[in-house]
């Protein structure tokens, strides 16, 4: 009933320039280049200055950050949470898990030479609803790369700092205490943080999927991925796009239907010249009126009456 209340209740506007307008949005083309930034100089600090607390933890949060935008269609942070390494061959750690043989939200490594990632995602909001359909796919090679690197040194590094050694934490990303992001709001205050320490805006994580979407619905998107395959790797539809995720939805169709409203009134106005008819005018002399006729050739036809009475009433 609560859900079908919500659809009920009218959500707040919001646009991506009144958001950047408060520092809460950032354009796709920007988080791409900032993570990009992020992703080199981390990998640049463990060749330079080797695997310490402060590269790991670095490295460590450029991956999260790869992982969360720029690499992959904005994957729900649900999922990017409960995500368990490759190390990880226990039960599997969602609380509502009744499937036997189920391994979890899993990141797992299919090749080493040549390398190859997959993840599965099982568990996602809309699984129940897809019939418990999972969301698969293999990880492109430069993030493939990005998390092998990290999964290696650097995450033993930080997990032995957290006195956390034999692996004990299953998940591939970990906050400040060695502990996986359990709870959502633990992850969003860690990913405002970063992006601000990169000179970025303390704009929500959950945010990058309306940044995702409005770049990929702008009359400038870039080439990119299919809209359904994309929207199935965030685990919705292309019609959720439009409902909750698309903030620029309404005020583009109603643009583009004014700019079109343009040639189509030219091409009422070309038509109308093409098909009008030969029209004449002409003037009756007892009544006053211009009478339209289809020839030169038509009879005039009085159009009222000549007394004085109906003249007077048709000139008030």
């Amino acid at each position: 009933m609560h859900l079908q209340v919500a659809d009920q209740l009218p959500r707040p506007s919001k646009d991506p320039k009144g958001l950047a307008d408060i520092g809460k949005w950032m354009c796709a083309a920007d988080l791409v280049h900032t993570i990009h930034g992020a992703e080199q100089q981390s990998q640049a600090q463990m060749q330079q200055q080797g695997v310490t607390v402060e590269t790991s933890r670095d490295m460590h949060d450029a991956t999260l950050a790869a992982m969360i935008f720029s690499h992959l269609p904005p994957v729900r942070l649900s999922c990017i949470r409960s995500l368990v390494g490759p190390a990880y061959l226990g039960p599997c750690l969602h609380p509502d898990c009744k499937q036997p043989s189920c391994e979890g939200n899993r990141l797992s490594i299919m090749s080493e030479s040549p390398l190859l990632m997959r993840i599965s995602l099982p568990h996602h909001k809309n699984a129940r609803k897809w019939g418990k359909a999972v969301i698969e796919f293999d990880v492109p090679s430069d993030l493939a790369q990005l998390l092998h690197t990290y999964l290696g040194a650097p995450r033993k590094a930080l997990l032995e700092h957290h006195l956390l050694i034999g692996d004990a934490c299953p998940y591939v990303f970990m906050d400040m205490h060695g502990r996986g992001f359990v709870a959502a709001a633990v992850l969003t205050l860690y990913w405002q943080k970063w992006l601000v320490s990169r000179g970025g805006v303390p704009m929500n994580p959950s945010m990058c999927r309306q940044v995702f979407v409005d770049e990929r619905q702008s009359d400038s998107a870039t080439a990119g991925p299919s809209n359904q395959g994309a929207a199935m790797v965030m685990g919705h539809s292309v019609k959720q796009w439009d409902k909750w995720y698309d903030m620029q939805y309404h005020p583009r169709l109603a643009q583009n239907a004014v700019d079109g409203m343009q040639s189509w009134r030219a091409a009422m106005l070309q038509s109308h010249t093409l098909a009008a008819p030969d029209l004449t005018l002409s003037t009756a002399l007892h009544c006053g009126h211009v009478l339209v006729s289809d020839s030169e050739e038509s009879q005039y036809q009085s159009c009222c009456s000549d007394s004085d009475s109906d003249i007077d009433i048709e000139l008030d």
